[in-house]
């Protein structure tokens, strides 16, 4: 986890269901040593509060290493627009928003960082289905 603080909000949500999501699992668990989770929220955030908790819940169950999650906690301003570390560097705007990025090994400076999947406030599916489909068709 980055030194950046930690959300309360990513602690796993104790009631979440693996199985019912063994494939988004399994597509985190693949690539668990390859992708950083960047992670934008706030625990004031109803939204954050209400999506967060199974999605650090997924990335428990896919046995992601701290290490290549990391926390961004993110205050709003009177204008409604977001301060934070990282909020301008990555264009953040809503929260929960999380970007995921192709981490090459260490030593193989052919690849650059590169950012393959990002998820901003609401999506029609949970966080972890979201990215994990983006994903597979980025890893592909």
């Amino acid at each position: 986890m980055s030194e950046t603080g930690r959300l309360e909000t990513m602690e796993p949500n104790p009631v979440w269901v693996r199985d019912a999501y063994a494939d988004t699992v399994d597509t985190l668990a693949r690539y668990r040593t390859e992708l950083d989770y960047h992670i934008w929220g706030g625990d004031w955030c109803k939204d954050c509060r209400a999506q967060l908790p199974d999605f650090g819940a997924a990335l428990e169950a896919a046995e992601v290493p701290d290490a290549r999650i990391h926390h961004y906690p993110t205050e709003k301003q009177d204008d409604g627009s977001k301060t934070g570390p990282g909020v301008e560097e990555y264009g953040i705007e809503y929260i929960p928003t999380v970007v995921v990025e192709y981490a090459p090994r260490s030593g193989d400076t052919s690849q650059a960082v590169e950012e393959i999947a990002r998820f901003v406030e609401e999506e029609p599916v949970p966080i972890a289905v979201h990215l994990a489909d983006q994903i597979e068709s980025a890893m592909a």
